[in-house]
């Protein structure tokens, strides 16, 4: 009997001894071996926090700070860290209501991934200094609710809206398509803002921390060892001379068109302005944005329109300096080539209207001068009739045309560049059938005028490569990213473009654009100023305004481009615009004492209210 409970008593040991065996390599086979739980424990008892970065400032061309960094936070709630807590202060202290609040904090967190109960989500986003610091005198009150410091941006001159453009919150398809980018970043949307997002926006940081089987804050993970600091945006300095900027959007207050400023000798824009405009701080991140933007949508004069980059128009005469050129390359024509009009052009008995002028029309140069189309229409005929047939002849024709940059996008460094179009054979089979077309049936071309349509910014890199006699370098608004003091400028745009013309044809239409500026309300003392104005013929309403535009007339520091729908002669507002803009960048100032002419003529610009 004895020996029988000695032998259950071993059988009993024995069990219980496996028993512990099999828990204990259990247990060794979940804490070491089996990877499916260490990383759930890891999930769990681990978490981060993001280190946003300081997005990069941006500067116009002399240093002055166009983009800054304004705090603004996000609070953020741990679900079961919140628990005893005064709602009702929490709310005023928040401004916001106990609905919000209960919406806010109780999520969807079974089916929704994006939260869980012991991870921190935002709780209300986009919270000004002011209120983060009411709730930051009594968050200890508010166990689980913290704060997040996001910068967002802030422009300090009220102008240059399309040009910089502005940031907002990603939404679910820029996060589906990114590595990089998690619900609530920030992201540059439009303008110079999206074009260098990845050297702008910089790079997150993480800090991570444990938390206790109570799912609260217990220490930094790994004494900081996988913390990774934030690194701050590139600062980006632009090509623009915001004080131009500002003058230029000054002057088309109350009109609708644009001006379109480039240094010739490196590409670089220093003015881009689209009107109607507004300011670029209506669009920063806050609450009161999406009023603010869908105000801009819903406005009729289309403040949101980029006209420098896509508006299509005819170009109308401002295109008879590179009409001159095409037909001195194809020796159509020569420089002192004059022309009999009597203020009409007659093809086939058919009588097409010009202008009488004060004086023969003896030389291209007076020809420009005086913006004669007959001896447009008939240098025109003379390009295309020298080939073999006519679409051959109007083929080559456009070819010359794209050349100088129309008709096609430039590659400036911001979105959305419209072509315009330069018409060739193709476009003219199309609308007659059968062949049945001749240079006198499209001649209008010649002109401006007809199927051919530009962009402003297509007209004032045409201004740069005649003030060039000949190249041109691509337009662009970034000049480089500034590092320790030391500009690094951007490679893509130090590329020269040659065109296939003889830089001797350049003499005459450069002698004929002066003379459309001397002896006019547009003349600036000490400065010679070359150009050609346009009068646009508008089947919708009033003739459109045009002009362009380079100074001085010998190493030029300024081409320029004004558009100014419906309001005219060329004369009459571009014209002018143009010649204070360029006053403007060369001077500083527009000189002169008050009540004189030149000082009238620009409070007239600037008063002027083309859109009632």
């Amino acid at each position: 009997m004895k020996d029988t409970f000695q032998e259950r008593k071993h059988v009993i040991r024995f069990v219980f001894a496996l028993g512990a065996l099999v828990l204990l390599g259990r247990s060794f086979h979940l804490q070491m071996l089996d990877t499916e739980y260490i990383s759930k424990a890891e999930r769990f008892g681990r978490y981060y926090t993001t280190i946003y970065p300081s997005r990069g400032l941006i500067f116009d061309r002399n240093g002055k700070l166009l983009v800054q960094n304004d705090p603004m936070y996000d609070i953020t709630a741990t679900y079961n860290d919140v628990r005893d807590i005064d709602t009702t202060k929490l709310c005023d202290l928040l401004g916001i209501n106990k609905i919000i609040f209960e919406k806010n904090l109780n999520k969807n967190f079974d089916s929704d991934h994006r939260y869980t109960r012991y991870k921190p989500f935002i709780f209300l986003p986009k919270v000004s200094s002011l209120t983060y610091a009411k709730f930051q005198e009594s968050q200890y009150q508010f166990p689980g609710f913290q704060a997040e410091l996001r910068n967002v941006r802030t422009y300090y001159y009220q102008c240059g809206a399309h040009v910089l453009g502005y940031i907002s919150e990603v939404d679910e398809r820029q996060v589906a398509r990114s590595n990089y980018y998690d619900d609530g970043d920030y992201i540059g949307e439009s303008g110079m803002e999206k074009q260098y997002e990845k050297e702008l926006r910089g790079q997150r940081g993480k800090q991570y921390f444990t938390r206790d089987n109570m799912g609260r804050v217990a220490d930094s993970y790994k004494e900081g060892k996988l913390d990774q600091i934030a690194v701050s945006g590139k600062n980006l300095v632009t090509s623009l001379d915001i004080e131009l900027q500002k003058y230029g959007e000054e002057l088309m207050r109350n009109k609708k068109g644009s001006i379109v400023a480039i240094e010739p000798s490196t590409g670089e824009i220093l003015a881009f302005i689209s009107s109607p405009s507004y300011s670029p701080n209506m669009l920063r991140i806050s609450r009161g944005r999406g009023q603010a933007f869908a105000a801009l949508q819903a406005d009729t004069l289309k403040p949101l329109f980029n006209r420098a980059l896509n508006a299509q128009y005819p170009p109308g005469s401002t295109f008879k300096p590179l009409m001159s050129l095409i037909a001195l390359e194809e020796k159509a024509i020569w420089s002192g080539t004059g022309i009999q009009c009597p203020g009409f052009y007659m093809v086939n008995n058919k009588r097409y209207g010009c202008r009488p002028h004060p004086e023969p029309i003896t030389n291209m140069a007076r020809a420009l001068k005086y913006s004669c189309n007959s001896y447009y229409w008939r240098a025109f005929r003379n390009v295309v009739d020298k080939k073999s047939n006519t679409p051959s002849g109007v083929d080559a024709w456009a070819s010359y045309v794209r050349s100088f940059g129309l008709g096609k996008p430039l590659g400036i460094d911001i979105e959305g560049e419209k072509g315009g179009n330069v018409p060739d054979a193709a476009t003219y089979n199309k609308v007659y059938p059968d062949f049945a077309w001749k240079a006198p049936t499209v001649m209008s071309v010649a002109i401006g005028q007809g199927e051919l349509q530009v962009t402003p910014i297509q007209l004032a890199n045409m201004a740069a490569i005649i003030a060039n006699r000949g190249h041109y370098y691509t337009p662009h608004l970034a000049k480089g990213f500034l590092q320790n003091d030391t500009l690094y400028s951007i490679k893509n745009y130090e590329k020269q473009t040659t065109l296939l013309t003889d830089a001797s044809d350049y003499k005459a239409v450069i002698r004929g654009m002066e003379y459309v500026i001397e002896n006019t309300n547009s003349a600036i003392t000490d400065i010679s100023f070359c150009g050609k104005t346009g009068t646009v013929e508008n089947p919708h309403g009033e003739d459109h305004s045009t002009f362009i535009g380079f100074a001085p007339k010998d190493n030029p520091k300024i081409a320029i481009a004004v558009y100014v729908e419906n309001s005219g002669f060329g004369s009459t507002y571009a014209r002018p615009i143009a010649s204070f803009m360029v006053e403007k960048y060369l001077k500083r100032q527009i000189e002169g004492e008050e009540e004189t002419p030149r000082k009238l003529l620009e409070k007239k610009m600037l008063e002027a209210n083309l859109v009632e």
